[in-house]
This record gives C-alpha cells, structure tokens and sequence, in this order.
C-alpha cells in the first residue's frame, strides 16, 4: 500500500465530520474538513512528512524552506522540513503570523526564512486560497520567492484556480474528490 493510500484513510478517519457546516468564507457545508487532527497526529506527521517532500520535488520546486499561515501550515512545514533531514537537501521551516507582532523583532515571518530565499507555501485546506494568497504576500513583501504552493487537502471549491491565476503552482496530496466527498 503506498503511503499516499494510507493517508486518504487516515484523513478520512481523523479530519472529516458531516454535518452543517459554515466555513470561513461563510459558505454552508455538508462536511468540515479540520486537517490538523491529521497533520498534528505522529501517523499524519510522518506521512505527509515524506509524501509531501516527493511532491515537492516531483514538481520540480527547489526550495531553501517551507511555511505558511500560521496555524494550519505549521505541522506540515515541519513535517516535511523533518522529511528532508534523512533525504537531503535539507529544507528549513518558517510561519507566517496574520500580523506582525507588536514587540520584540515585530517581524511577520518567524522561523527560517531569509529574504531572497525559494520557499514552498504549504496549506492544510485550500478552499478559496485566501491564506496560501495572503501567506504569499506576505513572504513577497519580505523578499521571498515563491515557487509554489503545496495543499494537503483541496476542496476544490476555487482556490486551486485562484492561486493558478495569480502566477502560482499548486499541488495537492488529496482532494474532496480523492477523498470521495465529491463527485469527479
């Protein structure tokens, strides 16, 4: 069984709910998708760790670090930069704050993240890609280039197309469709 084939059931299992749901954009659901309890599980981590990694590099991205909008991205920025310590080349981590702090360094972006650096946004959920988009802004306005951006789930609810349209590749290790809550 590939390991992409132990994951689908393992979301399934630990992120997906039915019900009525309304999500951030405000839109109603049938189902919620809280991909943390997978990406935060030892199982989720070191899954989405690996197959994540290959995804990357099966895209063709050569990143020096991986990250996004803190909070759903940090596991999986963490668990692929842990991937890559026994597959170098090693891939550092960063997160993203929705703001920058107040104190301190008052930086936006925490982690390893220099400016001029290729880096991958990662994203437990894409549904609209609001935050894969505000997440690259955000490293944009610091210096950053983005190569890409790599979802564990799409919702395929336009998000995919969004990010498509701003310039960006996106690459998913499920979909509402994998995970058979969607017709194809």
């Amino acid at each position: 069984m590939s390991e992409l084939d132990q994951l689908i059931p393992l979301l399934l299992a630990r992120s997906v709910r039915h019900g009525d749901f309304v999500l951030a954009s405000g839109r109603h659901s049938e189902y919620y998708i809280d991909a943390r309890l997978t990406t935060m599980s030892a199982q989720g981590l070191a899954l989405i760790g690996r197959i994540g990694l290959a995804a990357i590099r099966a895209a063709g991205w050569a990143p020096q670090a991986i990250g996004g909008l803190t909070m759903g991205a940090d596991p999986v920025a963490y668990a692929i930069a842990t991937a890559s310590a026994t597959n170098p080349p090693l891939l550092d981590a960063f997160s993203v704050r929705k703001e920058a702090k107040g104190h301190g360094t008052k930086r936006r972006i925490e982690g390893n993240f220099v400016p001029g650096a290729g880096v991958v946004v990662v994203e437990d959920v894409i549904t609209s890609g609001g935050s894969a988009l505000e997440a690259i802004r955000a490293i944009e306005e610091e210096g950053g280039r983005v190569l890409g951006v790599l979802a564990v789930v799409d919702r395929e609810e336009g998000g995919r197309a969004a990010i498509l349209a701003a310039g960006y590749g996106v690459v998913s290790l499920a979909t509402t469709t994998s995970l058979g809550l969607k017709n194809s």
